[in-house]
């Protein structure tokens, strides 16, 4: 089920309305209700992979149990039980194909013919997302940083819950399964600023980000008759396009479970205001990237090893955060060229230089802090070519026209140019409001002037609604 779709806005104050009035006690019933919504709102797009969740979901629970009490060998064995099932069937569903066609690409190069018979493997909506939330859990477990719950009913809520489950934040135990622990109360503010985030979320997605697609796509398919500048603009869409596009989904993810009386974590932070690479990835899909740092970085040995090492360990978690975003050596070589823009950093000791925001209670940057955030931007849209190509090929041949002037003849970019201008306006918004949470979180505007930019919001989203687009994130 889409968040920008009709079922949704039936499903979502149904579920509300019983939830706060008809499920408020006890607590258990409530979140079984939260547990049926979230199985229905997955089951939607396919019921069948019900089950790989049902599956993480009971193997972790009673592994989570079992290691509670157990010896360390015992305990040991247990995590990496939960580890095998889970990155298993990931590994399953999402890579199977890619690597049986790798090794035919690779044994084809060397003049070698193979025909097998490759299952024909859908990729589950969402595994990516609960795989690492639920093996959250049992890791942490093991590290004696949370309890186990023997509560059935609450860690099946946690892995499932609706507002997040298909992209994302992906949650801790230590944050979400504690609130499904304990009872909650409606809160009519939280409630209010939910709607709000939920209303910039869709804005977001489908006024800006399904907009700006249309330009994309032209370019992208087109870009071998396209001249240089239109290609730059398809690189500056595009980052735009997946920033709204996910970040949209965040907030509503966010903005429905503060509905339910749940806080999420915040999981972007106006990412294209970095001033290096580093302060990027503490800023775009937090809830990714602190993951990657917790559970792969850091048990590496982070940045407190030998130079060598360090490096290594860069290199392997932007490798493995690159393919976790999908089966095709795109998205590697777009994790590669991240540790590439990293090192400097890391040598240089600077990665952790800018933990502030931009500009910090002044309203213009510096000019080295501009300068910062111009070079971020650019070096992150010429790996997003990368993300965004359908191969190595075209990646390459996209960025050779981009620096050679691409293709002679009319250039075409004053058609794009309302879709610069939205992309403009949008950037000076979030820029003025860069440190709120989301930009018209609690507006201090006179009552009349905080509706106003509510139902122009909302007007706008309704009019562009044409079609509901799935979310980009949805294929990982």
């Amino acid at each position: 089920m889409l968040f920008n779709s009709i079922q949704f806005l039936v499903f979502l104050p149904t579920v509300f309305a019983l939830y706060w009035f008809a499920f408020r006690s006890p607590l258990r019933l409530q979140n079984l209700l939260v547990v049926a919504a979230s199985y229905l709102f997955y089951g939607w797009w396919d019921w069948r992979f019900l089950g790989l969740i049902l599956i993480s979901t009971c193997v972790d629970y009673l592994v989570g149990l079992r290691m509670q009490h157990a010896p360390r060998k015992i305990a040991r064995l247990l995590l990496i039980t939960s580890l095998s099932v889970n990155l298993g069937l990931l590994g399953f569903f999402k890579y199977w194909n890619f690597f049986i066609d790798s090794w035919i690409s690779a044994w084809g190069s060397l003049g070698v013919t193979i025909h097998p018979a490759t299952l024909q493997i859908i990729l589950p909506v969402g595994i990516s997302f609960y795989t690492f939330q639920t093996l959250s859990y049992t890791i942490d477990i093991y590290r004696r940083k949370v309890e186990p719950t023997r509560d059935f009913v609450a860690f099946a809520a946690f892995v499932a819950f609706f507002p997040q489950l298909v992209a994302g934040p992906i949650e801790r135990a230590t944050n979400l399964l504690p609130q499904f622990l304990k009872s909650r109360q409606f809160s009519y503010s939280e409630a209010v600023e939910g709607a709000r985030q939920i209303l910039w979320g869709l804005f977001k997605k489908i006024v800006i980000a399904d907009q700006l697609a249309i330009h994309v796509d032209a370019i992208f398919a087109n870009y071998d008759s396209l001249p240089s500048s239109v290609l730059i603009l398809g690189t500056i869409f595009f980052a735009f396009q997946i920033y709204c596009d996910f970040s949209g989904y965040s907030d509503i993810a966010i903005g429905t479970a503060k509905l339910f009386g749940f806080r999420l974590m915040v999981n972007f932070r106006y990412p294209y205001f970095s001033r290096n690479i580093a302060e990027f990835w503490r800023r775009w899909h937090i809830s990714l990237s602190t993951w990657f740092r917790d559970y792969v970085y850091i048990p590496l040995g982070g940045s407190r090893v030998s130079t060598a090492r360090a490096l290594r360990n860069v290199l392997i978690v932007f490798t493995v955060s690159g393919f976790w975003h999908g089966a095709n050596w795109t998205f590697i070589v777009w994790g590669l060229l991240h540790a590439l823009y990293f090192v400097p950093l890391l040598l240089a000791n600077a990665n952790r230089r800018y933990l502030d925001d931009a500009a910090a209670g002044k309203l213009l940057p510096s000019i080295r802090e501009f300068a910062g955030i111009t070079l971020t931007f650019a070096v992150t849209c010429l790996a997003w070519v990368f993300f965004r190509s359908q191969s190595l090929t075209q990646a390459f041949e996209y960025i050779q026209l981009i620096f050679t002037g691409g293709s002679a003849g009319e250039s075409g970019i004053a058609e794009h140019l309302p879709a610069l201008l939205l992309v403009i306006v949008f950037t000076v918004f979030e820029w003025v409001y860069r440190h709120k949470e989301f930009p018209i979180s609690r507006l201090a505007y006179p009552r009349w002037g905080r509706y106003a930019v509510y139902l122009s919001l909302a007007y706008v989203t309704i009019i562009c609604s044409k079609r509901a687009a799935e979310f980009i994130y949805f294929q990982f």
